[in-house]
């Protein structure tokens, strides 16, 4: 089945999960691909995946790495691989159902009405979170207030990570020169693409908390976002950013 989109899905022991997470992608009226990128799950996620393409061969694939190198390295890797493979449409997607697979297709038409990048955005209408404690939603609500402050940037839902984008996005910023790897690399990727022009919109997505596996978010991941954003700030000062026709 052929397509202009795919998803990306990166994975580390997402077996409760993976499987679920393909069948509903797939479920969906509009086709997509779908592209597993497995850091070494010691759970065997690959090769639950690995069953599933026996199933799906020409609609999913997977990408698997040799440990765990981190969000932002598994997401460039998927990109690179997109553009390798001339999708139009690529989008960044968690494995665990907290963003919700129907809402695929409301982030493309986002990007065929004009944006370059679509963001669902759980803050774009008030806040939209199921099931996460009081402590988190304020943490990343008043994490995405400290990234406007720091950056400039008039983004509501700075840490977001259910994206779509346009294909000419990835081929204009230097992903070489993406260098976080945590969750500071979803504000470098949006911070990156408004630096250079593109039109970024948020949609408003309804966000729950993953009901099954174990979340990836340790201290370390925010220390690296909150130091980070001070970081992207002054060594933009220093680099030059392609200004991109948006008709591409």
């Amino acid at each position: 089945m052929k397509t202009d989109s795919l998803v990306l899905i990166p994975t580390y022991n997402e077996k409760e999960n993976i499987e679920k997470i393909i069948r509903k992608v797939f479920s969906l009226a509009m086709p997509f691909h779908v592209l597993i990128i497995d850091d070494g799950s010691p759970d065997g996620t690959a090769d639950i995946v690995k069953k599933l393409q026996k199933e799906f061969p020409e609609q999913l694939f997977i990408e698997e790495r040799k440990g765990k190198l981190g969000l932002g390295t598994a997401y460039i890797h998927g990109f690179n691989w997109a553009l390798k493979h001339a999708y139009d449409f690529i989008f960044e997607m968690d494995a665990d159902f907290s963003h919700n697979p129907e809402d695929l297709p409301r982030l493309r038409e986002a990007c065929l009405n004009g944006a370059d990048v679509a963001i669902g955005s759980r803050y774009i209408k008030g806040v939209n979170v199921v099931n996460w404690p009081m402590g988190r939603v304020l943490m990343s609500y008043f994490a995405s207030v400290y990234v406007r402050m720091i950056t400039g940037i008039a983004i509501q839902d700075a840490t977001a990570g259910f994206k779509c984008y346009r294909k000419h996005v990835l081929q204009i910023i230097q992903l070489n020169k993406i260098k976080f790897v945590g969750y500071a690399f979803q504000i470098e990727m949006k911070f990156t693409a408004i630096k250079h022009g593109f039109k970024v919109v948020e949609i408003p997505i309804i966000f729950t908390d993953r009901t099954e596996g174990t979340s990836k978010m340790s201290p370390r991941i925010f220390r690296e976002a909150f130091l980070g954003v001070i970081q992207l700030k002054i060594g933009s000062w220093f680099r030059s950013y392609k200004k991109s026709s948006t008709n591409s």
